[in-house]
């Protein structure tokens, strides 16, 4: 997320919403994005169409795939395709091996 401190209220980043997704993790299940690129910044899937939000790239990556440990072997590569519009979220594709 582009702007965590001033989102921490708003729908897709409460902090119940965030347990949750920490619960995901702890259970075992791999953000397979996380894990092919574990630093990479400004990486998004969703941002406001009300604010130009795509055009100035705040936006927030909501859109995920976790796996199972023994999958994430099985994965060749991770991509968000935020080139293609016509949404507020943009698709994001993941190719087995």
């Amino acid at each position: 997320m582009a702007r965590p401190k001033e989102n921490e209220e708003h729908t897709g980043f409460l902090p119940e919403e965030r347990a949750w997704l920490d619960e995901v993790v702890n259970l075992g299940y791999v953000d397979v994005f996380r894990h092919f690129y574990p630093t990479k910044i400004g990486a998004y899937t969703y941002w406001d169409m009300k604010s130009a939000a795509r055009e100035r790239n705040v936006g927030w990556r909501i859109d995920y795939f976790f796996v199972s440990p023994d999958l994430i072997k099985k994965i060749k590569s991770i991509t968000i395709h935020s080139e293609i519009l016509g949404s507020d979220h943009c698709p994001i594709e993941l190719e087995l091996k």
